[in-house]
Order: structure tokens, then C-alpha cells, then sequence
């Protein structure tokens, strides 16, 4: 399957690359980038391994300690849409707002 970004996963990846910049390093923002990469490689094979959201569509994986994805998959189009990055340290009031 594809893996495609929308751009809300475009911009809160940005943020959490920012705030990892922010909050430690160069390095740690490149190992955090070398994980979604990984993640995404696995998940075009495995595109079910997420565990599903209450919402009942969007799936959502836990990528590190700071971070989970919310992602959506498209089997008639073999898609997976890459939804959200989310940092974990944030309210689930405010995630409500994006799913």
C-alpha cells in the first residue's frame, strides 16, 4: 500500500520536529525522522497493526513515548493516509478537535 501525508500530517510533523529541536537535539530530531520512515516502510506491508480510534476509521499507533500517529486506510484505493502526529504530553481534550 501507498502511504500518503494529508497535510495535517505534513504540519504536525513539522511541529513535532520543532518541538524535538526545541526540547533536545539535531540527533534526536534525526532519529525521530529515521522512525517515521521505519514506520512507514512497516506500515505499508502491516497496514492494520494500529490499534482503532474510537471514531471507528482512523487508527492510531503509538511511534515513541512522545508521539502517536493517526492514520486511515483506504483499501480499495490501496492507501494509507498518514492523518496526525501527535504529541502525547498534550490534552485529549485538543486531539478531539482533529479526529
Amino acid at each position: 500500500m501507498t502511504v500518503f501525508w494529508t497535510p495535517l500530517a505534513d504540519i504536525t510533523f513539522e511541529e513535532e520536529i520543532d518541538f524535538i529541536l526545541r526540547k533536545w537535539n539535531t540527533k534526536e530530531a534525526e532519529k525521530f525522522i529515521d522512525l517515521v520512515d521505519e514506520f512507514k516502510k512497516v506500515l505499508s506491508s502491516n497496514p492494520y497493526m494500529g490499534k482503532i480510534s474510537e471514531k471507528g476509521q482512523v487508527r492510531m499507533f503509538v511511534l515513541s513515548k512522545q508521539t502517536t500517529v493517526f492514520y486511515e486506510v483506504f483499501e480499495d484505493k490501496k492507501r494509507i493516509d498518514l492523518q496526525l502526529f501527535w504529541n502525547n504530553s498534550k490534552g485529549p481534550k485538543e486531539l478531539e478537535k482533529y479526529l
